[in-house]
């Protein structure tokens, strides 16, 4: 991923509310609650690059599979393939649109085909057009049926697109699923550190002890000794992690891909710091 404008400008807004925070607000009760807000701040645009990223190379994929159709159309009429790219090149193909007159600009050059459909690969960094475009420009060297071989590579793109949306809306349900759940872990931990252990350590310390028999700390005869604020970065810790690999394999079961996850990463960790250090703040 480039490094664009819009990243340094996340990147120096992050810092100047870091300084902020620093100089301000170390001693206040939302110094932390702050900190997260800087961290989002500065990660935040390079989530949205890569959504962007990921969205672009989704339209890539149905876009070629409109290209490989009308190109099959064009070599079943009879025109060799290097003149059937040329002329499909006007046809509006969305992100692709560029790539396929570049793509069209080089054979026109005198570029070979397969060496410009290497570059065409090349740009739009897509897996499945990588494997299609490996196909047709191995076809059209060796000079086999290449009619047939565009027709095997238009359907094979469609039915992985095909599979892809079914594999989506299958997974939708289990999706939301796992959000509605970690919002439950999430309450499930707060009502834990803001009720049960307050209480938890009052029973201990009625007993002459504090935490430590539930084993959160050495035996010791005062109950005022152990802090249940020790224990907030500890469960904030383990719902970042949690939110973070959740998101991981929400991606993964959707989309098939870790990187696509990153982004349900991203909204469950922000999820769980906002709503843990918020209450905090406030209680």
């Amino acid at each position: 991923m480039e490094i664009e404008k819009k990243h340094i400008i996340g990147i120096v807004g992050a810092v100047i509310i870091l300084a902020i925070a620093l100089i301000f607000l170390r001693e206040d009760k939302i110094f932390y609650f702050v900190l997260g807000i800087a961290a989002i701040v500065g990660v935040l645009p390079f989530i949205i690059s890569l959504v962007l990223e990921s969205a672009k190379e989704k339209e890539n994929n149905e876009m070629f599979l409109e290209f490989s159709r009308n190109l099959v159309e064009s070599v079943k009429a009879g025109t060799p393939i290097s003149k059937s790219i040329v002329n499909v090149k006007n046809k509006y193909y969305g992100s692709l649109t560029p790539h396929i007159h570049k793509l069209a600009n080089q054979i026109s050059l005198g570029i070979p085909v397969k060496e410009a459909f290497l570059n065409f690969a090349e740009d739009v960094h897509s897996s499945t057009v990588t494997r299609a475009v490996m196909l047709i420009s191995e076809a059209e060297k060796a000079g086999g049926d290449i009619e047939s071989i565009l027709d095997s590579v238009a359907k094979s793109v469609s039915e992985i697109e095909k599979l892809k949306k079914e594999r989506r809306a299958a997974i939708y349900s289990l999706v939301v699923q796992g959000y509605i759940i970690f919002v439950i872990f999430i309450v499930i931990m707060l009502v834990l550190e803001f009720k049960v252990l307050p209480i938890a350590k009052e029973l201990g310390g009625s007993g002459g002890g504090d935490l430590a028999g539930l084993g959160f700390g050495e035996a010791d005869t005062s109950a005022s000794t152990f802090s249940i604020d020790q224990l907030s970065m500890p469960f904030l810790l383990l719902m970042l992690s949690q939110g973070f690999f959740t998101g991981l394999i929400i991606g993964k079961l959707s989309e098939g891909s870790i990187k696509s996850g990153i982004k349900h990463s991203f909204i469950l960790t922000v999820l769980a710091f906002l709503i843990t250090s918020g209450a905090r703040a406030l209680l």
